[in-house]
Order: C-alpha cells, then structure tokens, then sequence
C-alpha cells in the first residue's frame, strides 16, 4: 500500500466511538446525529465545505448496513472522504453476542453504531486551503492568531518599539473572540523584518501586526492578513487594533469557508450525456495529467456493474448519494436505464 503523507500513513490516529442502543430508530438517530457533528466540525471549525451523503453497497463499511459520510473537493478537484458514520444494524451484535434485557425481560440482540475520522483531516486541511506560501489557518483551529513583529534600527528606537509592542500583546492576550482567547506570539528574534514575516506567512499565522518608529509616530500599526496577498497591509490606529483583530479574525473564518465553497461550486457541474463524462473525467495529457475533472452530478441507475465499469475505465467513484438530493427521473450516465435521483461522481483520494 502507498503512503500519503495525513492521508494514507501505516500508522494513524482516530477519533472513533461505538454505541449500542435499545432500538433501530434510536441508532440511526445516532448515526445521522454523528453524520452532522462532523460535518459542522469539517465547515464551522476547518472551513471546509463538505457534503453529506450515503455511501454505495460497494463503498460502503463491510458489514454496515449503511455508511454515511462527508466528502470535500481538495485544491486539484479531487475529492477527500473526510469521515464516515454507520450504521450496523444487529449484524455486529450477532456475530459479538452483544444483547440486552428488554422492557419485557426477554434478551435480544442491541443495534449499533460506529464512526469516526482521523488525523487525514489535516490532510484535507492543508489541500482545502493552502497556497503556494505555505499554510493557510482557518483562525479557529489556530494555535495562535496574531504574530506581532517589532522593527527597530538601533537601541533607542527598541525601547519605543518593544514598548508598544510588549503593551499590545498584553492587550490582546487578554481579550477573545466568539469565546475563543486570542493567542499571540510576539516575535523579537535577531532576524530582519522581512524573514520573520515569511517565516509566519508559512505557518499559517492570520494576523501579522507590524510595529516601527513610523507607526509610532503616526500612532498607528500595520497588519496583514494570511487570506490575502502577502504584500497587503492594512494601517489601524493603536486605539483600533484589539477591536479590528476580533473583527477580522470573524471576517477570515467566513472568508476562507466561502472561499471553498465557492471553488467546490465552480467546479461542480450537472453531466447527462455519456460522451460529455467521459471527457470531463479524462486528462488532456494522459502522461502528465493536467488538473482536471471535479464533481459531476448525474445519474445513476443502482446498478454496481455501472459503478465498477466508471471506475475501470476513469478512476471515478461514487463519492456518495447526497442526503438532501431531490427525487429526480432521469437515465443512468453508463447504461442510459431509469434512474430515480442524481450521484457525486469524482475522482477522489
């Protein structure tokens, strides 16, 4: 098996839970209930627009009645499974004799439920929404969110700049946005402006704020944001910047989820004809692929040998059967039979 880097790894954590209910309703309120915290992690948290869909009898977890997942469209239009939720009906308490005393007394066997994702959420992370300076933090998942560079030619301009430097820091770290305390690094190391600045630009730092002898004397401060193009720079009044940075940081956390979902809809498209899939899912340069494909909603008629032909010929598989899909009739994109409601089709990781 290859390895990818937080994708695919021989070794790997989980965030993984198991619950065993009384009911078949009641486990698969849990698997859906499982379905949406995840999916309002991927898109409040991460900024990552995902979609929420049943998995195929072929895709679907050994075993499991039924697998629900999230799916999201990486930088180079592939998709990522980003975490699944199933539900296991009796068939794991069966083969593991896991079974209760009833309200009647009687033992039967309990319903259950498993789900989890992993550390290749930080695989989507870094392909969702990194550039080519590195990373690129939604502020929630942040380890820190301000990096405050004081610059200074000589000593008598340090005191005055460490100064105002020391007093913000101080502010801000006092101080937090939608409940999350505001982290700073405060950077002074024997480095030039230029190479402190890129060394956090490449971590990921949202907020840069850049303190020198002008600033000072025009009582104001530049900061920067990671969402924009590095050489953007935005002069706050010093009595303006712990409001401006709670404002901005909000502002960033929509801005990089809109972002996203914004690219997964540019290149989401609607495919009925054969001929048109086909193409659309086929490099210009089969020896050197070009970025190409995306999501193609079409239909699918529930036949695997459909499924597994599209996957032979293109290497695209159904990323999932999305929950809030409408009843549509149309004909199967492979076979031209009946079908009842449109798929994801994607290439995917």
């Amino acid at each position: 098996m290859r390895t990818r880097l937080f994708l695919r790894t021989t070794e790997f954590l989980w965030q993984e839970g198991h619950t065993v209910h009384e009911t078949e309703e009641d486990a698969r309120e849990e698997t859906l209930k499982m379905l949406d915290i995840y999916a309002k992690f991927a898109e409040e948290y991460l900024a990552i627009p995902v979609l929420k869909g049943a998995k195929t009898e072929s895709e679907k977890f050994p075993g499991a009645v039924d697998t629900y997942c999230i799916e999201a469209m990486m930088q180079d239009k592939k998709a990522l499974q980003c975490g699944t939720s199933h539900f296991l009906g009796q068939n794991f308490a069966r083969a593991s004799n896991i079974r209760f005393q009833n309200r009647e007394g009687e033992f039967q066997y309990a319903w259950t439920t498993s789900w989890g994702v992993s550390t290749r959420l930080i695989g989507a992370l870094i392909m969702t929404h990194s550039d080519d300076n590195g990373l690129v933090l939604p502020p929630k998942i942040a380890p820190a969110h301000i990096a405050i560079i004081p610059i200074y030619r000589n000593e008598q301009e340090k005191d005055s700049v460490m100064q105002l430097a020391n007093v913000l820091n101080k502010e801000l770290r006092h101080t937090d946005w939608e409940g999350i305390p505001i982290q700073t690094e405060l950077d002074d190391r024997e480095l030039t402006s230029s190479e402190r600045n890129w060394y956090w630009i490449k971590k990921g730092m949202p907020l840069r704020i850049e303190i020198g002898p002008r600033d000072i004397s025009t009582n104001s401060v530049m900061i920067s944001r990671r969402d924009e193009n590095p050489k953007d720079k935005h002069r706050v009044m010093i009595d303006e910047v712990v409001k401006y940075c709670k404002t901005t940081l909000a502002e960033m956390q929509k801005n990089i989820f809109q972002r996203a979902k914004e690219f997964r809809e540019q290149n989401t498209v609607k495919i009925d004809d054969k001929e048109e899939f086909y193409r659309y899912f086929t490099p210009q340069n089969e020896e050197e692929p070009e970025i190409h494909g995306g999501f193609a909603h079409s239909h699918w008629c529930g036949n695997p040998l459909c499924e597994e032909k599209i996957k032979e010929d293109l290497k695209v598989t159904i990323r999932c059967i999305p929950l809030e899909a409408e009843k549509e009739e149309g004909k199967c994109i492979y076979c031209g039979k009946p079908s009842s409601q449109r798929v994801i089709f994607a290439k995917a990781y």
